[in-house]
């Protein structure tokens, strides 16, 4: 029977009922099951559940998989002529999509063992109209089972969305499914697997997200975030940051710029931002903090950014978030119900989103003080001040928070901890700010510890660039050796040369440590009181003969 003699009914002809397309359906020749086939893609809407679920049981799963193969040209009359088997072909695929609307039918192990053919078929026709319809079955199975997720990987979706995605249209039908099957099979399955598996794929992947996520002024440019976001930032990211990092052509870091500046300067809501700057985050890690200056040259942008509106936005918006996310992290330590899942939940999560904040602040000072040593014309005086300003705002609100802990007495956590490294990060800069709030608080400061550290440590590492300029002059002495903390400078020089030393990415800490001693002995004689107790000289000159003989040993080899 020819296909295209059911293909355009005539008008006059009256619209027949669901029960006359059951009965032609249930016919037992395959020309009455077509012609039943061809009025149900004009008679049922696609959300109309139960009639699709009728016509789908009366046509049965067979003959939907012979339609198929017959289409592809597998099957028994693969012989007809090209253009029967493009119409039997366009049928399968409309009417496939149709029954997947219903998710019963979506998630059985019929549809499921659609989907390797329909990936053959989309490579084959990936010019054409039936695109979509293939795109809407892959991500209505996939979305109702997750063994649709599992096949369709393992029949190499990734490598087809790869090929394919570069060639969609800007916010278009066929770029919205690929998204959605993205962010199914990163729900699904392990983003390391992944990785491993189709690295060259994913990089190409994110280059085409990240356009999409500069151009759109939808929803999609949401879900461009939330992919990019969930990509970029996991644990398993490092390769495909790397491949990234090497990648020639670096318009994908200016189109991830543009909408980050697009998110943070509009009014959406506030779990949009902070997945903003955890993306933000991650494309400095790969391309340096140079990423949130510079213009932006890209013929398809035609708004006009400043070249420091990323940098001043990225700085508000971290300020923004670090003040309200400490507010609540106070609230979840000293006044929240106790010792319940929610309440611990919450804190770990809101820890780990002001630990992101923090590291951009930390970038962005790090960003400052090249600018400031290289004395170029990055960004100009008012920028400077600007960021200066921001910066001074945003240790406040964290010297608040140390004060609010110093006055419940808590000295251990890695919330504090991260406190006391961006605290010391900026005072390595400019050692004289906030000078009476450091002083109040630095013995709180220096022995405050990590979870896991058994004595404190690491809040004297992150504070030794101030030290040994604080120290410098008698003041300064007069502070640490008030507070007793020399001793802690000691201990912390002691953990790093003494056996059983603790590994430091700059062995630079190391004679930090060593001057800000010598910083306090040679102030002896300019009436500072230096009482170092026995027992610490001892292990500290133990310490150092120790690592005097081993870098001798060293040197020797």
């Amino acid at each position: 029977m020819d296909y295209r003699s059911h293909s355009q009914p005539e008008e006059s002809a009256p619209s027949p009922s669901l029960d006359d397309c059951l009965k032609l359906l249930k016919g037992e020749r395959d020309e009455q099951r077509l012609a039943g086939l061809l009025v149900v893609t004009k008679f049922c809407k696609g959300d109309d559940a139960v009639s699709l679920r009728k016509i789908y049981d009366a046509v049965g799963p067979r003959f939907l998989d012979r339609l198929l193969r017959t289409g592809l040209g597998k099957g028994i009359n693969s012989g007809n002529s090209s253009e029967n088997r493009d119409a039997y072909l366009q049928l399968s695929v409309t009417v496939l999509a149709a029954f997947c609307r219903v998710p019963e039918i979506a998630s059985s192990e019929d549809m499921v063992s659609k989907v390797p053919p329909i990936l053959e078929l989309m490579l084959k026709e990936s010019g054409t109209s039936i695109l979509e319809e293939c795109y809407e079955f892959l991500y209505l199975v996939t979305n109702a089972t997750g063994d649709g997720v599992t096949t369709l990987y393992e029949s190499g979706g990734m490598k087809v969305l790869a090929f394919q995605m570069s060639t969609f249209a800007d916010g278009s039908r066929l770029m919205e499914l690929a998204i959605r099957l993205l962010q199914l099979m990163l729900s699904k399955l392990s983003l390391e697997i992944i990785t491993n598996d189709y690295l060259s794929e994913l990089s190409t992947i994110v280059t085409v997200v990240a356009r999409e996520f500069a151009v759109l002024h939808n929803a999609l440019k949401f879900e461009s975030l939330h992919l990019l976001t969930a990509v970029l930032s996991s644990n398993y990211s490092a390769l495909l940051h790397e491949a990234l990092r090497v990648m020639p052509d670096s318009k994908w870091s200016m189109y991830m710029r543009v909408g980050v500046v697009a998110i943070l300067q509009n009014r959406v809501a506030p779990a949009e931002k902070l997945q903003a700057l955890i993306l933000a985050e991650s494309i400095v890690s790969i391309k340096g903090e140079e990423w949130l200056i510079g213009k932006i040259d890209l013929p398809d942008i035609q708004d006009s950014i400043p070249s420091d509106r990323c940098l001043l936005l990225v700085l508000e918006s971290s300020r923004v978030e670090i003040a309200v996310l400490l507010n609540e992290l106070a609230y979840l330590k000293y006044e929240a119900s106790k010792n319940t899942s929610s309440t611990a939940e919450s804190f770990f999560s809101k820890q780990r989103n002001v630990a992101i904040a923090f590291s951009l602040v930390e970038k962005i000072i790090r960003l400052i003080s090249n600018i400031a040593e290289s004395e170029g014309g990055l960004i100009d005086d008012n920028t400077f001040m600007k960021v200066m300003n921001g910066l001074n705002e945003t240790i406040g609100v964290v010297l608040e928070y140390l004060q609010d802990a110093k006055e419940h007495e808590r000295k251990k956590g890695n919330d504090l901890l991260a406190s006391v490294r961006l605290v010391g990060s900026y005072l390595a800069e400019t050692p004289h700010a906030c000078k009476e709030k450091v002083r109040e608080l630095l013995q709180h400061m220096l022995s405050i510890e990590g979870e896991d550290e058994p004595s404190p440590f690491y809040s004297v590492f992150f504070l030794l660039p101030m030290l040994c300029q604080t120290t410098m002059e008698i003041e300064g002495c007069k502070d640490l050796v008030s507070s007793g903390m020399y001793k802690a400078v000691a201990e912390c020089l002691i953990k790093l040369i003494g056996p059983g030393r603790v590994t430091v990415e700059d062995d630079g800490c190391i004679f930090l440590a060593c001057d800000t001693i010598l910083n306090l002995l040679l102030k002896v004689k300019e009436q500072v009181r230096f009482p170092m107790d026995e027992s610490t000289s001892i292990h500290l000159l133990k310490a150092l003969a120790y690592w005097t003989e081993l870098n001798s040993v060293f040197r020797g080899q």
